[in-house]
């Protein structure tokens, strides 16, 4: 049995400019993410004398059971996508995850498709470095969502801290940052209640506006350098104020517009904005040391909890 694992990706600023129409257009996009410590897994197993081998049949098991002696009939898009560009013979797939998954903003159907062309490199005996799964995820995720922007494939499988910059020409670059600033915070993650289609609201986004962000990249990046923590938190706030502007469903629910209140009035909250491309899935909160948000986020206390950045990225072990 293989189990591999991938972690999910938190963006800080630069959000929408790592989008293909963007870069096509503007030449030059960029995001600083990073991994967290809440992280996709996936099994594969191939029995002695059971279903796969007996019977010829693929398992993929999620939040449903299914079974079919053709990829082509299996419904999972991540699983049926990643078999058809592998075509092995017949086996059991597994997926699990740390959090609610769909519609968090936190690019975990990229991270699935990460960690399960990491499971069948190794099936396959095949040497495959994190960038290139990274890069061959990106392709084959947009064959069942198009509009997957390139932050979302490299900020999950590529460990650490990093500025993300994306070339025109197709080229994604990453550049390793220091993270020492984060030692004099904590970050929260905190669930709205709220799933979303990210579609929807990609297809809303008015491009231009997106390219203000970017003046925000290279300020964090200097931020980050100097471990300037006033400057930073500054950056997050108006890169999450310049990012609601972009479209008018990033904060549609009033779910989301309750506790962006809560946070924004939060003594204990530093800087906070909305994960991903907006509409719901997960708050991010950066608050003093060793702070306790439970008291001050009411409904929304059992929804918390402390992410740490994580270096390793995409991992496996063999059982």
């Amino acid at each position: 049995m293989i189990l591999s694992k991938c972690p999910l990706r938190i963006s800080l600023v630069g959000g929408s400019s790592d989008l293909e129409e963007y870069i096509e257009k503007e030449t030059y996009g960029s995001v600083i993410s990073f991994p967290c410590d809440l992280y996709v897994y996936n099994t594969i197993f191939v029995d002695k004398n059971g279903y796969n081998r007996s019977s010829g049949e693929y398992i993929i098991e999620y939040t449903k059971t299914e079974k079919t002696k053709s990829i082509k009939n299996i419904e999972n898009n991540v699983a049926k996508c990643v078999l058809n560009y592998f075509k092995p013979e017949p086996l059991k797939i597994s997926f699990y995850s740390d959090i609610f998954s769909h519609g968090s903003g936190l690019a975990s159907s990229s991270a699935y498709v990460i960690s399960l062309i990491k499971a069948m490199t190794v099936l396959e005996n095949k040497r495959m470095s994190s960038y290139n799964i990274c890069k061959l995820a990106l392709d084959i995720e947009r064959n069942f969502n198009p509009l997957t922007g390139r932050q979302d494939t490299f900020g999950c499988g590529l460990g650490g801290l990093k500025r993300l910059e994306f070339i025109k020409n197709g080229n994604t670059i990453a550049r390793p940052l220091d993270d020492s600033i984060f030692s004099n915070f904590d970050m929260y993650l905190i669930y709205t209640g709220v799933k979303r289609n990210s579609t929807k609201i990609l297809k809303s986004l008015n491009l231009k506006k997106v390219k203000s962000c970017i003046p925000l990249v290279h300020d964090m990046e200097d931020a980050i350098t100097q471990n300037d923590e006033k400057s930073f938190f500054k950056i997050i706030q108006d890169g999450w104020d310049k990012k609601r502007q972009t479209s008018k469903l990033i904060q549609s629910q009033l779910k989301l517009l309750e506790l962006d209140g809560l946070l924004k009035t939060c003594d204990l909250v530093k800087a906070h904005k909305l994960c991903g491309a907006g509409g719901g899935g997960y708050y991010l909160a950066f608050t003093e040391k060793g702070a306790d948000l439970s008291c001050h986020i009411r409904n929304f206390e059992k929804i918390s909890f402390k992410i740490n950045i994580d270096n390793r990225g995409l991992t496996h072990t063999v059982l």
